[in-house]
């Protein structure tokens, strides 16, 4: 039994066979965007949970949305 790796023809040859693993560009802006929404989070965890806001998970998650935009900007300058 042989087992050939590097045969041709095969779909997406250079994903499977390359020297690093694809992650599409929106991958990065959500991971880098997290990391922001983290020290975001952080800063005005008192603030969200206070009560003094409608509801503090819909705020959250739109400081989420806007971290990542802004993580997308950021890559893109960049």
């Amino acid at each position: 039994m042989t087992f050939r790796f590097f045969t041709t023809g095969l779909p997406l040859q250079d994903l499977i066979v390359g020297a690093s693993v694809y992650f599409p560009p929106l991958f990065y802006a959500v991971a880098l965007g997290f990391f922001l929404w983290l020290i975001i989070h952080r800063l005005l965890r008192s603030w969200l949970y206070a009560g003094e806001i409608w509801h503090p998970l819909l705020l959250d998650l739109s400081l989420f949305v806007i971290s990542v935009a802004l993580a997308q900007a950021l890559l893109i300058a960049w």
